[in-house]
């Protein structure tokens, strides 16, 4: 039970503060500090995953099972972006990299009209709700493994998620849905979590090789989101390096954290 609670805390917490921000700010959060935010927590999703979930994997299972559940952690999560960047693009449109919040959530079209923002904000909210699973299935098994693990991940992502839900709640906030609601979406769009990581504590009570494969796949899908999609489009969105910066500092704290 107190996994699911770590889960919900930091899907539908983390997402829901996210949206409150973005709310009461009235306004849409600046490029830079959306993707300072967002990189900040890319480097404490790698310390999760560096200084956490991997280390329980090869404790549990060894070093080749761990490298191959990683392997498929990253197959997987390319699998689902790819699916949903072919579900969202126009037609012949064969975008590498993402110049606004919107085409880096899954959204090509360009942003002008309110019924447009609503659709951008309708995808960002399911492509991240997605996103949310590993998440929680890194909580769920982590926490089978080790209950501190799992309330340590669940803080970690808990961060990471606040800056998600700001960047769902702005477009649906310029699409004329009541700020209440957005909220409401943007906490909805967390529950992912609460999913996952009751698939974790499942397969948390088969075995200690299930365990194994399943924080170390979710630990592959965590490192996908963070060096194929935030760092590299933080710095082409900012036009600086600040970004990986950032995403250091976020690891050394992330670090800390852990070893606490």
């Amino acid at each position: 039970m107190q996994l699911i609670l770590f889960s919900a805390g930091a899907g539908v917490g983390g997402m829901g503060l996210g949206g409150l921000v973005s709310a009461v700010l009235l306004r849409r959060p600046s490029v830079n500090i959306t993707c300072w935010m967002l990189s900040f927590a890319a480097g404490i999703m790698t310390s999760i995953v560096c200084f956490g979930l991997m280390p329980g994997a090869v404790e549990l299972s060894g070093v080749a099972v761990s490298i191959s559940g990683l392997v498929l952690g990253v197959i997987i999560i390319m699998a689902l972006n790819r699916a949903v960047d072919t579900i969202t693009e126009a037609k012949g449109e064969k975008r590498k990299l993402h110049y606004t919040h919107e085409e880096l959530y899954h959204q090509s079209r360009v942003i002008q009209k309110r019924d447009t923002m609503l659709r951008s904000g309708i995808i960002m909210l399911v492509a991240i709700g997605l996103h949310n699973i590993p998440e929680g299935i890194a909580i769920g098994a982590g926490g089978s493994h080790d209950l501190r693990l799992g309330a340590v991940v669940a803080l970690m992502i808990a961060l990471h998620n606040i800056p998600e839900g700001m960047a769902i709640a702005a477009p649906l906030l310029s699409g004329g849905i009541h700020k209440g609601k957005v909220v409401l979406l943007t906490m909805l769009s967390g529950t992912t979590t609460v999913l996952g990581g009751l698939i974790g504590v499942l397969i948390g009570n088969v075995s200690d090789f299930a365990v194994a494969i399943s924080l170390a796949a979710a630990g592959g899908a965590m490192l996908y989101v963070v060096f194929g999609e935030i760092i590299p489009q933080s710095v082409v969105m900012t036009q600086n390096r600040i970004a990986p910066l950032i995403t250091l500092s976020g690891v050394i704290v992330g670090l800390m954290i852990t070893m606490i």
